[in-house]
């Protein structure tokens, strides 16, 4: 996986914490830098962490799994891609909470990083240089996120469903990405 593809990667995986960042903002109304360190740090901080946990599990199927992996990456990403898009379209409100206390970010976090899970297995098919491609995708995220504090209050939540529904087609695109590499047809 070459430096743009973790980039498009990291800004699609990105996108949820993004889009609950922008909420988090409308619902503060006033988007102090400490407010916006502390989302990026839970939100990058899982990011980074969840692919971790995603790819020790999968270095222990990866042998056995090698001549279906592209299809497990293709898939994994576009379920959760595909997830990502209904999610956008769908026409409920999120109305945001302002708590930045540990217990709410925490939920957030691991919420808005589910996907990040399953993309460390992906990592681990794909023989992925573990360490540097999640700080890549914490450090994005963290930019992210703190940005989504400050456009939430200054914006509010318009954006996110855009943000999810370009975070999910940039999730599935990959994947097929992946999936016609491994076929020859790229």
């Amino acid at each position: 996986m070459g430096i743009w593809d973790l980039f498009i990667l990291a800004v699609g995986l990105s996108m949820d914490a993004f889009a609950v960042s922008v909420c988090k903002g409308l619902a503060l109304r006033e988007a102090k830098p400490k407010s916006m360190a502390l989302v990026g740090l839970w939100f990058g901080g899982f990011q980074a962490l969840m692919p971790v946990a995603g790819y020790l599990v999968g270095v222990q199927f990866a042998g056995a799994i090698e001549a279906i992996d592209h299809w497990i990456a293709f898939g994994l990403l576009a379920v959760i891609g595909g997830g990502m898009i209904k999610e956008s379209l769908s026409k409920e409100e999120d109305t945001g909470d302002a708590s930045l206390s540990p217990k709410a970010m925490a939920v957030l976090a691991v919420a808005t990083s589910i996907d990040a899970l399953a993309v460390g297995v992906s990592f681990a098919f794909l023989s992925v240089d573990i360490v540097p491609a999640v700080s890549f995708i914490g450090a994005t995220t963290f930019a992210l996120s703190a940005l989504g504090v400050k456009i939430g209050s200054v914006f509010g939540c318009k954006y996110k469903s855009k943000a999810e529904l370009f975070g999910g087609a940039v999730l599935v695109l990959l994947g097929t990405k992946i999936l016609l590499e491994h076929l020859g047809v790229l």
